[in-house]
């Protein structure tokens, strides 16, 4: 089960003026499921994306890479669940552009207006006809508050679907955002085995969308881990419909700092959703990092402590062995650290510990306190390095016995 994290109720997503959801079961890996799911888009809509790092991208991020250096004016995104079509060369690249060019057709769009999205099961050719069978009862099914279904129909070894929304009044409009993400296990940043799909009825300039879905998910999707894999599929997509009728067109407009931060807020929801659902946790942690020279140490050091397995089974056991995070600071590739300067507390439930200083255990910490802060569903992590003022932050999970078990019988 999830940790502390309820899917929201249908009525509780908002439609985005200017997108239209639908759905339907193609029978892609699995009978009796929702795998395909189709978005359309109301011409003048901007789209702008980010995706993963892997060199053995999947063929649909490559195509989504493609289509969007040629423009942002999308008009449709078509995804599947339950082959990743990952690692299949020239016959998953065929699939890929078959799938955007059966959209075309149905919507009556250009090919190059479709963005393919595809996660599942890596090595495995993408049936690209069932695909386009299941367009046709996609387009029927289009709806403005599709989002509830749509959040279900991308998910792969999730036990929960992932959605945000709400509505802010920026200048004096109401402006809505809307979205859904997936992923639970081959989740590492720079992008997971993850989709985050966002959108807003506020119109945003196409450089200034761009510049924004990166520091959004620099922010969320690129600060959590669950096992340290970083997938082939990976992508973060933010829509802009402009419907709502405010119009931001560079940073210096006033709106712009509402606009952003509501966005940021949103996907920061979605990603943290995504590590409450890692594969078999039980717990939700936040690393917390501070006192660094920079951002960019920072970032190490908690990524350290959020990727170690030894860190995250003693926390599955509420096992206050705690030398796992010291090590883990200590080996996070600040060659000059000086260990005595660090200080590491544990929190949770309203009581913080000191656990660590001068480079080695606290005075007054006690394992019977640790374990007590360590038995909480969300714990912090917080080390201070003594350094300089910046900080950073990473989300992560305990590693329980059912990651294991997820993970062996994932393709029966």
């Amino acid at each position: 089960m999830p940790v502390n994290y309820a899917t929201p109720a249908a009525d509780q997503l908002f439609p985005v003026a200017g997108v239209r959801l639908g759905v339907t079961e193609a029978g892609i890996r699995k009978k009796n499921r929702k795998d395909l799911t189709l978005i359309a888009l109301d011409e003048g809509s901007q789209a702008a994306g980010v995706f993963t790092k892997n060199r053995f991208c999947a063929a649909p991020v490559t195509l989504c890479r493609e289509h969007l250096a040629q423009s942002n004016a999308m008009r449709a995104l078509v995804i599947n669940t339950g082959i990743a079509n990952a690692g299949t060369g020239a016959p998953g690249m065929a699939a890929a552009v078959a799938t955007c060019a059966g959209v075309a057709d149905v919507l009556g769009i250009e090919q190059q207006q479709v963005l393919p999205f595809s996660t599942g099961v890596i090595l495995e050719l993408l049936p690209a006809d069932r695909v386009l069978d299941g367009l046709d009862a996609c387009k029927a099914d289009l709806k403005a508050d599709g989002w509830h279904a749509a959040a279900h129909a991308i998910m792969t070894t999730d036990t929960i679907a992932k959605a945000a929304s709400r509505k802010v009044d920026i200048g004096g409009k109401v402006v809505t955002i809307t979205g859904i993400s997936k992923g639970a296990g081959m989740i590492k940043p720079n992008m997971a085995t993850m989709l985050g799909f966002v959108a807003t009825d506020a119109g945003i300039a196409p450089a200034l969308l761009q510049q924004l879905v990166k520091e959004a998910a620099d922010a969320s999707f690129n600060c959590i881990t669950v096992d340290g894999d970083t997938s082939t599929n990976d992508s973060f997509i933010l829509i802009a419909t402009g419907k709502s009728g405010l119009q931001v067109n560079d940073a210096s407009a006033a709106e712009w700092p509402a606009l952003k931060a509501a966005i940021i807020n949103l996907a920061q929801e979605l990603a943290q959703a995504i590590v409450r659902d890692g594969e078999g946790a039980t717990k939700f942690i936040t690393v917390a990092v501070e006192g660094g020279k920079d951002a960019e140490e920072c970032r190490k050091v908690a990524y350290a402590i959020g990727h170690s397995p030894l860190v995250k089974t003693a926390f599955f056991a509420s096992d206050p062995n705690l030398g796992r995070i010291q090590a883990a600071v200590g080996y996070a590739g600040i060659d000059d650290l000086d260990v005595s300067k660090t200080r590491i507390w544990l929190a949770s439930n309203g009581e913080e510990a000191l656990v660590s200083e001068h480079g080695g255990r606290a005075a007054g910490y006690t394992e019977e306190t640790g374990s007590r802060i360590m038995k909480a569903a969300e714990i912090t992590v917080r080390v201070h390095l003594g350094r300089g003022e910046a900080k950073a932050t990473v989300w992560t999970c305990d590693l329980s016995y059912d990651y294991v078990k997820i993970n062996a019988d994932y393709r029966s």
